[in-house]
């Protein structure tokens, strides 16, 4: 027998040291505050958590696993303060008919809880207060609960329902700092009027949120941009500050150039003076980039936009390591809720990767969380030593069916 030096058991399973990141005396303020438990009698607000994040945790695809699963937990539900596992009819009702703004709620309070921790001092070589993102991904569902982007299909002449989850993340903290779920038919561009982004800041987004009276706001709030310009954008050159070939395989600035661009307000003509750079990759794609900062550099601009990437990534983690293929509830509100315990359950466990300081991916997190949920062992011991074995001990042995 291989000779281990510890064992890691613990007196709390995994599932319990993770929900413990969520401080109870804030979350009963939260609860008071919006009076989210004054219409039921056994279902409250705790339950109604641990319940959705047992279930996206474990990537349970209906109501009916997650409650015969917490059922099979009874000895263990009293860590996880529940007195028993809902039935099915409660669980459901109560992801129907609570309301998924208390989630939304809970999800800020956390953001604004772990900011500081999660965030650190890199600036990414800029002289920037903060760097934000904004992106959009669109979730698919089969039913008409929420209205579908795009034409209708050939075949069935029936556009599936779909939500569009838009974020504004912070770069450097790496979670989203504000998000809004609308149907996948709203334009991108609406997402952008809603933000309120502090001065100095810069906010980096794709072409599909072209919206040129919302660029000369921030440009008279001194809000900085950086975002790429569509192919039938009209504009007049005012100068030309450099133009420079770059060879390929290399990147670099082609072009950077003043330009003034129209756009109502009011009814009224209005001119928008912006930067234009013409960018090379090294792979040789060609990028067309508009910013109304003129104090960093071509290149700076061209590195500023590739930190959009990270959103990409965020969105990654949350469709391949949770579940949104299936969804619990039948109505807009039970879908919302569950896509706010799906981020809530995507911060803590960002909270617990920074925590256990590993290089480990988030998507090796997330399955080892999965199949340890309920094991009583070492969190955080077992995240930065999952290449090590547990000792067998007998005196904590957790009920082996054949003992030596």
């Amino acid at each position: 027998m291989d000779k281990n030096t510890q064992i890691n058991f613990v007196g709390q399973p995994i599932f319990s040291q993770l929900l413990s990141l969520i401080n109870k005396t804030d979350f009963n303020r939260l609860v008071n505050r919006t009076e989210s438990d004054y219409y039921y009698k056994s279902f409250h607000c705790w339950p109604h958590l641990v319940t959705m994040l047992f279930g996206i945790l474990s990537r349970c695809d209906s109501m009916g696993e997650i409650c015969e699963g917490l059922q099979a937990m009874r000895g263990k539900l009293n860590h996880l303060g529940l007195n028993k596992a809902p039935s099915k009819s409660t669980a459901g009702d109560g992801l129907r008919n609570r309301s998924s703004h208390f989630f939304e709620a809970l999800y800020y309070q956390l953001t604004e809880q772990y900011h500081s921790f999660l965030s650190d001092s890199r600036t990414f070589g800029l002289t920037l207060k903060e760097l934000l993102i904004v992106d959009s991904t669109t979730i698919r569902l089969f039913s008409d609960i929420l209205k579908g982007v795009g034409r209708n299909p050939i075949n069935d002449g029936k556009k599936k329902g779909g939500l569009k989850v838009h974020m504004l993340v912070d770069a450097v903290a790496g979670i989203a700092r504000f998000v809004k779920i609308s149907e996948a038919k709203q334009h991108d561009r609406v997402f952008l009027r809603q933000l309120k982004l502090p001065a100095h800041s810069m906010v980096v987004f794709d072409k599909a949120y072209n919206d040129y009276e919302q660029y000369a706001t921030w440009t008279g709030e001194d809000v900085y941009f950086v975002t790429r310009q569509k192919e039938n954008a009209v504009y007049s050159v005012l100068e030309v500050k450099q133009k420079s070939s770059v060879k390929r395989n290399t990147s670099g600035v082609k072009k950077e150039e003043y330009i003034s661009l129209l756009y109502k307000q009011t009814g009224k003509l209005q001119t928008l003076i912006l930067r234009r750079i013409e960018y090379q990759d090294e792979l040789n794609r060609q990028y067309v980039f508009l910013t109304n900062n003129f104090s960093i550099t071509a290149e700076e601009v061209g590195m500023v936009y590739k930190k959009r990437w990270g959103i990409e990534l965020l969105f990654k983690k949350m469709k391949q390591n949770f579940q949104l293929t299936y969804f619990y509830g039948e109505n807009e509100n039970a879908i919302r809720t569950q896509v706010w315990c799906t981020l809530i359950a995507q911060l803590l466990l960002t909270v617990i990767q920074k925590m256990a300081k590993t290089r480990k991916a988030f998507s090796m997190i997330a399955t080892i969380i999965r199949i340890h949920l309920i094991s009583l062992l070492s969190l955080i011991t077992l995240i930065q030593n999952t290449d090590k074995k547990y000792r067998r001990d007998t005196t904590t042995a957790q009920g082996s069916l054949f003992p030596t």
